[in-house]
């Protein structure tokens, strides 16, 4: 498959020399060439490669810390939110189905669970990250709220009654009074 030519002097490429002395004199071994640029050709490509996969995260990427919206017209502010918001909407969508089916709210997580997505696991603790959950129930109704273990623009407070209306704080523990989220 090779090629061999005849020089006059050795080719020497990069401290390589793919040179081949025999009989006839020195001869250019074309496979040894072929080799030789094959390697160049697989080590830039993986250099292109690995510069090729670091760009994006550093020039498209948000700045590492920002939150990415996980829904058009999503209201949460962090990651942290974004989990509580999406335990109170699977609380608030459970009391909805165990309504229909029982003409009126569930007094206890617990006794919610295993309606729609609600689960024991998810009743098991008020605990939710970053968040505590707290659950009242009141006459035909109930409250439900999470109140981040640190209150600050990016941890607010959530507040829901059986309206389903979800409050936002970030100055105080949230209430009916809050503002309105999404």
């Amino acid at each position: 498959m090779g090629f061999q030519r005849k020089v006059g002097n050795p080719v020497v490429i990069m401290g390589y020399s793919p040179v081949r002395l025999g009989e006839e004199g020195s001869a250019v071994s074309g496979r040894r060439i072929q080799r030789f640029y094959a390697g160049i050709v697989a080590v830039s490509m993986m250099a292109v490669g690995l510069a090729l996969a670091q760009a994006p995260a550093q020039a498209s990427g948000p700045p590492a810390g920002t939150y990415q919206a996980k829904f058009p017209g999503d209201p949460a502010r962090s990651e942290s939110e974004a989990q509580a918001l999406g335990y109170m909407r699977v609380v608030l969508r459970a009391q909805r189905e165990y309504k229909k089916r029982h003409d009126k709210f569930a007094d206890t997580l617990e006794s919610l669970a295993g309606t729609g997505s609600f689960t024991k696991r998810m009743a098991h603790t008020t605990d939710r990250g970053d968040y505590t959950a707290s659950f009242r129930p009141h006459h035909d109704g109930f409250v439900l709220t999470m109140t981040p273990k640190q209150l600050d623009t990016e941890h607010r407070s959530f507040y829901a009654e059986d309206d389903a209306v979800i409050h936002a704080d970030d100055q105080k523990p949230a209430d009916e009074d809050s503002p309105k989220i999404k």
